[in-house]
């Protein structure tokens, strides 16, 4: 499993990702508009919109912010004028960080993103500077309590079009193509797998192991930073911390 999704987990079971609900909006809001933009507003031939709806329901966002949301990305409201970029830097220890922003400045975006990369221990590369250490992936992650039988599981994922099924860790993570990644998810949910986590992610080639706990912690300081941005709407890193580790963190 990528590290950082690993800490996302580790995150919600401790209680330690209490957003702001404003925050959270802004930002399920922002990929809500992003995506009617570029695929239109119907989510049953959007797949990237119907992804933000189902993310949206889970963060409870309230139905008329949602609406607004998409509207704005069909044009049937006037908003912002929003930009994805792209940052990409290197963290603690040689870890490798790709940052996804959202924004109607960029300036103010990336004068951000520069300022947490040098306050916490890394560096802001140029463009593809560490983005070919990774692989646009769909990814699922399903827990072993949904999973009765390992290997019936496995083969209705891999019958759908998945390219790999690793468990590790209480959770099984499925790996697609990232075309595939919507026919996946939806025939595994037909036969009743509720999934915990489902996006197409960046997933690194390489992980960089963390073993000690003062690095372990600057990695982290970096990675929260950078998704703490108000602009930054996705963090993928190649970090891979120990559970018990983590664990440890305050």
């Amino acid at each position: 499993m990528s590290g950082h999704s690993k800490w996302n987990n580790i995150q919600h079971r401790k209680g330690a990702q209490d957003k702001k609900r404003a925050s959270l909006f802004t930002k399920l809001g922002k990929e809500l508009t992003i995506a009617a933009k570029e695929g239109g507003g119907d989510p049953g031939f959007n797949p990237r919109l119907r992804l933000a709806i189902e993310k949206a329901k889970a963060g409870n966002m309230p139905k008329d912010i949602l609406e607004r949301a998409i509207k704005k990305g069909t044009g049937e409201l006037a908003g912002v004028d929003y930009v994805e970029i792209r940052y990409e830097g290197y963290g603690p220890s040689g870890t490798a960080f790709i940052v996804d922003v959202v924004t109607d400045n960029k300036n103010r975006s990336a004068s951000e993103v520069r300022t947490a990369f040098s306050r916490k221990d890394g560096n802001l590369g140029s463009d593809g500077a560490v983005s070919w250490m990774f692989n646009k992936k769909g990814e699922i992650i399903v827990s072993s309590e949904e999973v009765k039988d390992s290997e019936e599981f496995m083969m209705e994922a891999l019958e759908a079009g998945a390219e790999d099924i690793v468990e590790e860790d209480g959770e099984y993570q499925v790996v697609t193509d990232p075309a595939d990644f919507q026919a996946v998810l939806d025939a595994l949910t037909e036969v009743g797998y509720k999934h915990e986590e489902a996006e197409v992610t960046m997933l690194p080639e390489n992980k960089v192991n963390i073993t000690d706990l003062s690095v372990a912690k600057k990695v982290l300081a970096l990675y929260d930073t950078l998704d703490n941005l108000d602009d930054v709407q996705q963090v993928y890193s190649n970090f891979d911390i120990p559970e018990e580790i983590l664990n440890q963190l305050d």
